[in-house]
């Protein structure tokens, strides 16, 4: 019985051909732009040290 219920649920009621597929992309999308995030957090972080070093060596 509980098989039946998920089956149904992972069919989508005819449309998972569409539905998964659009799951799919969206995370993705989600996990691409945490990645970009993350990364230009970090790219960001190294230049303001930078920054920081070189303004310390300037005084």
């Amino acid at each position: 019985m509980a098989a039946e219920g998920f089956d149904a649920w992972l069919a989508m009621g005819g449309y998972a051909a569409y539905v998964w597929p659009a799951y799919g992309l969206a995370l993705v999308a989600l996990v691409g732009l945490l990645l970009w995030s993350i990364l230009g957090t970090r790219a960001l972080e190294r230049r303001a040290a930078k920054l920081r070093r070189t303004r310390e060596e300037e005084q």
